[in-house]
């Protein structure tokens, strides 16, 4: 119960990569904000059937208010934040195909969602953690930033920013006590990936053949390296990025 008397708000909660972690952060001992564009019922129920506490909130990250808004309710109801995990991300949905078909509107969507979204995140917590005196903060980014996947050029830049983000919140932070990480997963079936058969199709057949550990990849894969990096054995670990996809890329 590593994380018991914290509070940890996760981002992109309802289901998929962010449900999972919101439940490994409950059985670690967290409370836990659950925050979605879609009501995070099944996760907060997930959650109280383990015995955790947990409260769910509409927010999309790429909306400043509603970001704000679920600050200001996970402080109202628990009294503090000392981890966020920037899950919400925009990948499945995606069509890959090369960069120059990518229309201007899709770009700048991917953008808001995976980078701007963790932008607006990380600064309604951060006055939170500095005056509690330090905090977490876990980017999940992406192996493909490392790789350099083509064919979905809008997704790897996003998250070759929020790889670029976490060292510079690092080192902006580290003063205050606040720790800032990333986790890096390889491509993980998740909800998102089975509503979404075509466009993943040859991803989800090519990813398990590039792996040491040579099989598919789950939600339930990362949750253990955010847990690690939201807790106490990670207290001297800042500017970091955790790969974890069964050993696609040796970072």
């Amino acid at each position: 119960m590593e994380l018991s008397g914290r509070v940890v708000l996760v981002t992109g909660a309802a289901v998929g990569i962010g449900r999972d972690i919101c439940i490994e952060a409950a059985r670690a001992g967290a409370s836990v904000v659950a925050a979605d564009r879609a009501e995070p019922v099944d996760t907060v129920a997930a959650i109280a059937d383990i015995g955790g506490d947990a409260i769910g909130v509409i927010a999309d990250v790429t909306s400043e208010s509603d970001v704000d808004s679920a600050v200001a309710a996970a402080v109202g109801k628990f009294g503090r934040i000392d981890g966020l995990v920037n899950n919400a991300g925009i990948f499945a949905s995606l069509q890959p195909g090369p960069f120059e078909t990518i229309s201007a509107e899709e770009w700048r969507k991917v953008m808001e969602v995976n980078v701007f979204g963790c932008f607006l995140a990380a600064r309604a917590v951060v006055g939170i953690m500095r005056r509690q005196g330090g905090g977490r903060i876990v980017n999940i980014a992406s192996t493909t930033a490392f790789k350099g996947v083509a064919y979905l050029l809008h997704y790897v830049s996003s998250k070759g920013a929020v790889l670029a983000m976490t060292r510079a919140l690092a080192r902006e932070l580290g003063g205050d006590g606040i720790l800032v990480n990333a986790v890096a997963p390889g491509f993980t079936v998740s909800s998102g990936v089975d509503e979404h058969p075509d466009q993943m199709r040859a991803m989800r057949t090519n990813a398990p053949g590039g792996r040491v550990l040579g099989r598919e990849m789950v939600p339930g894969d990362i949750v253990g390296a955010v847990r690690f990096l939201l807790g106490p054995g990670s207290a001297f670990i800042t500017g970091q990025t955790l790969v974890v996809d069964g050993g696609g890329y040796f970072h």
